[in-house]
């Protein structure tokens, strides 16, 4: 049994379709890239799963449990963290008071314990753990939000556009942080990502989203080396 189940959503912002019956697995530890344009739909299905939009059809399964529709703590608390785009960090808090929102569903002690394991992956963040949030760079922000997602000891990670905004030495670093993450914790991750390539040479498996529907899907490698995929997602 797969973790995660999409089965034909359509997502919906009011009148509005973002999804036209997208249908996704995502299997244990392993990492999904969601490819496409903006606008293509990926970031409404990673918000359907965290019950931040309205689905209209269709089914989002967790173990073979459906839980579409589902308000956002309720997935949290199901194992299903998300770092959206554009960081949202709380801007006038602390890194520290940042980092400690994403732990709500953990009691006092473990959340002390967890801070402690976020900050060995993100030492930059523990040299600023008094700064506001908002005094920080791009990338120490990305760093922030996903160490603040990274804080409720997920088993499902969605990461909305991670390299959106940074300098590439930066992108570089997020990817091996994500993968150094992922390996240590065992953790499903999904990102959805506008740098095709770059998230294609992340992710174990890719779907090519256009217009909100499923273009492609197989092996980030087959994916990478198909002529078509490059030239419609890839600018090759």
């Amino acid at each position: 049994m797969s973790l995660l189940e999409i089965r034909e959503l359509v997502a919906v912002y009011g009148n509005v379709r973002a999804t036209h019956g997208i249908s996704v697995t995502v299997e244990e530890h392993e990492i999904l890239a969601l490819v496409g344009s903006n606008g293509a739909g990926k970031s409404s299905t990673l918000k359907a799963v965290m019950g931040l939009v309205q689905i209209a059809s269709g089914t989002i399964r967790l173990d073979g449990e459906d839980i579409s529709g589902r308000p956002p703590y309720s997935m949290a608390r199901r194992g299903i963290a998300f770092s959206p785009e554009g960081r949202r960090v709380f801007v006038e808090t602390s890194v520290h008071e940042n980092l400690l929102a994403g732990a709500h569903v953990l009691k006092a002690a473990a959340a002390t314990e967890r801070l402690e394991q976020i900050l060995t992956y993100f030492p930059r963040l523990r040299e600023r753990l008094k700064q506001a949030a908002g005094s920080l760079s791009g990338g120490e922000q990305q760093m922030l939000a996903i160490g603040r997602a990274l804080m409720s000891r997920p088993r499902l990670l969605l990461l909305d556009e991670p390299s959106l905004g940074l300098a590439p030495v930066m992108v570089q670093r997020i990817g091996e942080l994500i993968r150094e993450i992922q390996s240590r914790e065992r953790l499903a991750v999904v990102l959805a990502e506008q740098n095709a390539n770059w998230a294609l040479k992340l992710a174990d498996r890719g779907l090519a989203i256009e217009v909100g529907r499923v273009r492609f899907e197989g092996a980030s490698r087959e994916l990478r080396d198909n002529a078509e995929i490059r030239r419609a997602f890839l600018g090759a």
